[in-house]
């Protein structure tokens, strides 16, 4: 569907509406900057993917406001990276991921999730802004090459070791780690459903040390939660029931 901007305010933001004017010709295919600090006589091309994915949030941020579309920045080192409805920062979270090459970005801090979705169960429909981007080395040219809106659970699946892919270094969990999403020969199928994200995770904090006490009440703390903000009820299946549905593809 292809929106004109001109009736933007017959519409609230939403993060899809968000997405598919940022699709149009009026946002993404016009979002290209130069990423070179000039230093004395040299250049230097910044190549770090933090600072590009700033570099795109500010640009993001700009272009709204120019646009006249409604949203509250973050700032801080936390999310939402913006609140798009800005009388209710319970809903309408959108987050920004920018990668080269394949997705290596982190989702989140797994400790902070875990306890967040309880605090805080609207977050687990926040939408991720992935925006995969090419960069020119020789100019700092950066360009933005590609785009998808995502749920959390479409941008996860388990891995090996882990009912859902982790950052694990030395065997201790640090963040939850992206699948290749948009790739049909990866080695693991994406989560089907929010409930289906839930399990794995679950049995990871069930299964992991450190969070195995949290793992005995987290299932039904979520649940809960999620209950008493939106009124529905999660079914949460165990992980046993459906990792025969997640298992390794064969070649």
């Amino acid at each position: 569907m292809k929106i004109s901007l001109t009736h933007y305010w017959i519409f609230r933001m939403t993060t899809t509406l968000l997405f598919d004017l940022l699709r149009s010709d009026n946002g993404l295919k016009s979002c290209r900057f130069n990423n070179t600090i000039k230093v004395g006589v040299y250049n230097v091309c910044v190549t770090q993917n933090d600072i590009i994915t700033f570099l795109i949030k500010e640009w993001l941020d700009k272009w709204m406001t120019e646009m006249g579309f409604s949203h509250d920045y973050n700032h801080a080192q936390s999310a939402p990276d913006f609140w798009l409805d800005i009388d209710n920062h319970d809903t309408e979270w959108l987050e920004i991921k920018a990668f080269t090459g394949s997705p290596n970005f982190d989702i989140a801090n797994m400790m902070s999730y875990i306890t967040e979705v309880i605090e805080k169960p609207w977050k687990l429909h926040s939408k991720y802004l992935c925006l995969k981007y090419k960069m020119d080395e020789d100019t700092g040219i950066v360009t933005v090459s590609d785009a998808w809106l995502k749920s959390v659970w479409e941008i996860s699946c388990p891995s090996a070791k882990w009912a859902i892919k982790v950052q694990d270094k030395k065997g201790v969990i640090y963040n939850l780690r992206p699948a290749t999403w948009y790739s049909t020969s990866t080695s693991y199928p994406i989560f089907r459903s929010l409930e289906h994200f839930l399990s794995a995770l679950d049995y990871v904090l069930k299964t992991y040390s450190p969070t195995a006490k949290i793992g005995m009440t987290w299932r039904k703390d979520v649940a809960n939660a999620y209950k008493k903000h939106f009124g529905q009820t999660l079914d949460i299946p165990l992980w046993q029931d459906i990792a025969e549905q997640y298992a390794e593809k064969e070649d």
